[in-house]
């Protein structure tokens, strides 16, 4: 499934694959790899609150920003996992969080097969990179917060985001 237009690079029309997720829905499984090169999907994760951070690159100002406020953040937030989605390698995202001393927050790399990318409506066909998106997770997997950020470019709410989450780990 296509979404033509969902979502702009420096204005650009871009394609996404997969779904346009909302809140309340399920959160699908996927098959990714952490930077330790173990096999991540959702039951992996956790039976926690989670926040999935997807970012198209760690090496760019925007993502680079981007995660390391969710790092920042995870330190005040017990009872909630935060995970970066990217397309960077595995050895790519455990170089760039030692650089950064980036520790809180773990990383998953979805280069092997998109299929986060696919099964979440992030993946960027003409790039085959990830779209910046956020979503809150329940304990039960039910996505409870979501937001397609519009130009690749752009920041997220990051306080809508982290409300959600805060309010799922009272």
């Amino acid at each position: 499934m296509e979404r033509p237009a969902a979502t702009t690079m420096r204005g650009k029309p871009l394609t996404l694959i997969g779904p346009e997720l909302k809140a309340g829905e399920k959160a699908p499984d996927f098959d990714a790899v952490s930077d330790g090169l173990q096999p991540v999907n959702l039951e992996k994760t956790g039976q926690t609150v989670r926040i999935f951070s997807v970012v198209p690159s760690l090496d760019t100002p925007v993502c680079d920003a981007q995660t390391k406020r969710f790092n920042e953040e995870a330190a005040k937030l017990p009872g909630v996992e935060i995970y970066t989605v990217s397309m960077d390698l595995p050895f790519a995202q455990k170089r760039w969080c030692g650089a950064y001393g980036v520790d809180k927050v773990k990383m998953v790399s979805d280069h092997k097969s998109g299929s986060f990318g696919e099964k979440y409506g992030t993946l960027i066909k003409e790039l085959r990179i990830e779209s910046r998106a956020i979503f809150v997770l329940d304990k039960d997997n039910t996505i409870k917060h979501v937001e397609y950020v519009k130009e690749v470019a752009d920041h997220p709410n990051y306080e809508a985001a982290l409300s959600a989450a805060r309010a799922l780990a009272k």
